[in-house]
């Protein structure tokens, strides 16, 4: 284990630091968060910007249970510090997904399971208005809350839900949907498309927020620069805000961080994870071929790992970070090697 200064791409030194202006950099945001207009919610919007306020978040997105009636109620706490995304939870009989991204007013329908076979038209209208369309806690184990629609289906996949609780941000359903991302994910990145993976916190109570989030590169804090950054995969998961990371491949003078490609035409690569924030915490890397290094960061949770490869033995690499018990602190999107 390495501890010292990582430069991340695009010339960032610290992986969640913005530039003024607010323009290119790594933003944190929570977009699957319920106010009272949702069953189960007991927060109103002012309480919940203030709470983003205060853990530092960037941006949040508003996703009500199948209703726009609250995209109105948002207008007067957005501001140029934090930035309001409005969307929806579309409770299917068969699964829930997240709208993102919608014109103020604009409800998607949600009355339908997979064997009315409809699901894909009430995608298209969203991304037709340049929406994001994300698979909800593919595992959730109540009624319509596991997803019956594969993840193809959808722009990214939700593969680290909060599900109500701050005290227990992690658990099975949770493995159950990274596991499955993750089986999938050489294939479809074989294929030529692959599916990024996002945390949300799926707020419906104080304290909440913000557990999990996930932190996006964008070219800008807007609407359309951050759905950007979502649909590209140019993001990570962060299990709070004391959670930081750092994650690149670098061969030659080439370095690029998640969601990029990396071409090195035979030539070796370094893969390195700076991270802080996770105390006595396991970093490990993940390729088409498993677990391929573990290793163990110090008391303070801060250091760096490095690990070597090609891109005729990885197709891929990806970073988790857990804690001592096993819970997740930290998991990234893959960096694509050829």
């Amino acid at each position: 284990m390495t501890d010292h200064r990582l430069r991340h791409p695009h010339g960032a030194q610290h992986p969640t630091r913005r530039v003024a202006g607010r323009g290119p950099g790594w933003y944190r945001g929570d977009v699957h968060l319920h106010t009272v207009r949702s069953a189960g919610g007991e927060l109103t919007p002012g309480q919940l910007v203030a709470a983003a306020r205060e853990i530092g978040l960037d941006f949040v997105a508003t996703t009500e249970h199948n209703t726009a009636a609250g995209h109105g109620d948002w207008s007067r706490h957005a501001g140029d510090d934090l930035l309001v995304i409005l969307g929806q939870e579309v409770t299917t009989h068969t699964g829930h997904w997240l709208a993102l991204g919608l014109e103020p007013g604009h409800q998607v329908e949600w009355r339908y399971g997979v064997r009315d076979d409809v699901v894909d038209r009430h995608l298209d209208l969203v991304r037709r208005s340049g929406g994001l369309c994300v698979a909800a806690h593919p595992y959730a184990p109540y009624e319509s809350g596991t997803l019956a629609y594969p993840y193809r289906c959808f722009d990214a996949v939700e593969v680290w839900n909060g599900q109500w609780r701050s005290d227990l941000p992690w658990n099975a359903d949770n493995e159950a949907a990274l596991a499955e991302w993750g089986r999938n994910l050489a294939h479809d990145i074989h294929q030529g498309r692959w599916w990024p993976a996002l945390g949300n916190s799926d707020t419906h109570l104080a304290g909440q927020l913000g557990t999990p989030h996930t932190v996006v590169y964008a070219e800008e804090l807007s609407v359309e620069a951050i759905l950007a950054g979502l649909r590209a995969g140019r993001s990570w998961i962060a299990g709070s805000a004391a959670v930081d990371l750092a994650f690149a491949a670098t061969t030659g003078d080439r370095v690029v961080g998640v969601g990029e490609h990396l071409d090195t035409g035979g030539a070796p690569i370094e893969v390195r994870v700076r991270v802080s924030g996770a105390p006595a915490g396991t970093v490990s890397l993940h390729t088409e071929r498993g677990t391929v290094l573990r290793e163990r960061l110090p008391a303070d949770g801060s250091g760096t790992v490095r690990w070597h490869t090609t891109a005729r033995d990885s197709g891929f690499v990806r970073a988790e970070v857990r804690h001592p018990d096993r819970r997740m602190a930290a998991l990234t999107n893959p960096v694509i090697l050829a």
